[in-house]
């Protein structure tokens, strides 16, 4: 077995903040950097998306700082969050921000990273995969397939005040994406499945919702954007969740890896079916 301690990684200095992503929730996707730094740091100040078993991995003697910010739950703000690291790396520590995902991919890991520059504090960012690919691939649902899409659109379902974002333009992303990905979407789905069925996309078109991704509490469910809102209702899903819309999700019968790790058949490829029915 490969000793990763023989990998020439950096370390953590006192007075540093890393910024770092700890994936959509198994620990097997952390990075060795992240895993590096979650051996070494002083003070980890996490968020509430962060899989616990990733903070497991914690040095003995750290120590574990809640932030929250999850949506619709009690959270510090922002600004006060970002001055704690200035803080803690101020009084020598070494600090690790841990959040869920991807720091910069709608996790305000640029604002923090802002206010470190603006108070003279050295840091470092490490990426982590983001829920709307890694959670959506736990889920047998890929965000591209040359079957279906060139592109691929994600977005916020809700900006800073809480509302849907207006500066989206819906018609442009419902017209020229044939797959959209959406975070934190689930306050506002009916809204989001009125404007994009506005913009032109078909009422049958496949949605699903990824709960919990990539954890042992992950939850899928599989339906259409006209019954998007009240299948959600109805099946009691819960947040945190990422919506995908776009003829991908068909393909998750297919890939389903999960599930056939629990004994589900997984089918054929349903484009190459679909090809050879055209055909005959």
């Amino acid at each position: 077995m490969t000793d990763i301690t023989r990998i020439p990684l950096p370390s953590i200095d006192p007075g540093h903040v890393w910024l770092a992503g700890a994936g959509p929730g198994d620990p097997g996707l952390l990075t060795l950097l992240t895993a590096k730094a979650l051996s070494e740091a002083d003070v980890i100040v996490h968020d509430a998306l962060v899989n616990e078993d990733c903070l497991k991995l914690a040095r003995t003697g750290a120590v574990l700082e809640y932030a929250g910010k999850r949506g619709g739950k009690p959270s510090a703000k922002q600004r006060d969050i970002s001055l704690r690291l200035v803080d803690l790396a101020k009084a020598g520590h070494r600090v690790l921000r841990l959040k869920g995902g991807d720091p910069f991919v709608f996790g305000r890991g640029g604002e923090e990273a802002l206010t470190l520059v603006e108070h003279g504090i050295p840091f470092r960012i490490i990426p982590g995969v983001t829920a709307g690919i890694g959670g959506l691939a736990y889920a047998g649902i890929p965000v591209t397939h040359r079957e279906v899409n060139h592109t691929v659109t994600f977005l916020t379902g809700h900006d800073s005040s809480g509302v849907v974002p207006d500066r989206i333009d819906w018609e442009a992303i419902g017209r020229g994406s044939p797959v959209i990905v959406m975070y934190m979407a689930m306050k506002h789905m009916g809204q989001i499945a009125r404007n994009l069925i506005a913009a032109g996309r078909s009422p049958d078109e496949a949605v699903a919702f990824v709960c919990d991704a990539a954890t042992s509490s992950q939850k899928v469910l599989e339906t259409t954007l006209g019954r998007a809102e009240q299948d959600m209702l109805e099946a009691g899903i819960e947040p945190p969740a990422i919506v995908v819309v776009g003829k991908v999700v068909r393909l998750r019968p297919s890939l389903d890896w999960l599930g056939a790790l629990s004994g589900r058949r997984l089918v054929p490829d349903p484009f190459a079916i679909s090809e050879r029915k055209d055909r005959a």
